[in-house]
């Protein structure tokens, strides 16, 4: 399926998997933050912004600007040492507006994507720990058509798991989780996007994402992914390093198991028209 993602805005859903960023050592930053109910996600974060015509000193930092994804490589930030695949769903939605205000979305595709993650304390935006440069997150090649993005949908069929490939040899990285399973996932989490697109304030480590799609011109597709899912304790304590191979794979449950798709990864098998595979070799 031909997508452009540089033509789209691009977002992270932080606190959508229950466990995640308390193993992240992130949980402390969302303190501040007042959500519509415990399970509900802390905040939406950019982490890219069409918008390079945009003039110097404009609401969109320059850094978001950078187009930061790859389907093939990760180029490691320089100076920092602890970077962690962040397994995710991505969905991307046509945006409908009107006057301004975001009105509803519509979904397109899914697919596998590595919202890769500089873990570091004292960033004051989740987006500085997100896009560093080009090549540092990550989308499948191969995203998948999306009518629907309700409960009995194709999605409800989908798990989401990653492995990190060192050396030739295949980790667990998180853990095996069904799309379905997302504290907020379809019409609730689309709800809860549409609130926070038009009404999210710059309040702690969350941002005024609305601003910034002004600056962009209002974007027809939004790329979002709707939130990391927990780690295996291998993922938990094992950081990237130059060579290593970040694999995230979506699967519908039905067709195949979670062995066999981590033996689809050792032997280097995952190109099906029904899995969304994304592999990223690590740079130095």
């Amino acid at each position: 399926m031909d997508l452009n993602l540089r033509t789209m805005a691009a977002f992270g859903v932080a606190g959508n998997f229950t466990g995640h960023l308390e193993q992240a050592g992130e949980a402390a930053d969302f303190r501040t933050l007042r959500t519509a109910d415990e399970a509900a996600p802390k905040a939406l974060f950019p982490t890219f912004i069409p918008a390079d015509g945009t003039p110097e000193g404009s609401a969109v930092p320059a850094f978001l600007r950078t187009f930061p994804f790859s389907s093939e490589k990760i180029i490691f930030p320089a100076g920092e040492s602890r970077l962690q695949i962040e397994p995710e769903c991505a969905v991307i939605f046509d945006a409908e507006w009107k006057d301004g205000t975001l009105r509803s979305l519509l979904p397109v595709a899914f697919g596998a994507s590595d919202d890769c993650s500089i873990r570091k304390e004292g960033a004051k935006k989740i987006s500085l720990k997100k896009n560093w440069g080009a090549c540092s997150k990550g989308f499948s090649a191969h995203a998948i058509p999306l009518n629907s993005f309700s409960a009995g949908g194709v999605l409800d069929r989908y798990r989401i798991t990653s492995f990190l490939v060192r050396k030739n040899e295949v980790f667990l990285y998180g853990e095996d989780s069904a799309v379905r399973d997302y504290s907020y996932v379809y019409e609730r989490l689309c709800a809860w996007l549409i609130d926070r697109l038009n009404a999210q304030k710059n309040e702690g480590p969350a941002e005024d994402i609305h601003s910034y799609l002004a600056a962009a011109g209002f974007p027809s597709r939004l790329f979002i992914s709707i939130g990391a899912t927990r780690y295996t304790q291998f993922g938990m304590t094992n950081f990237l390093q130059n060579g290593d191979k970040a694999v995230v794979v979506l699967y519908p449950e039905d067709t195949y198991s979670g062995a066999e798709i981590a033996l689809r990864v050792k032997e280097n098998r995952l190109n099906e028209p029904d899995i969304s595979a994304l592999v990223q070799t690590v740079v130095c």
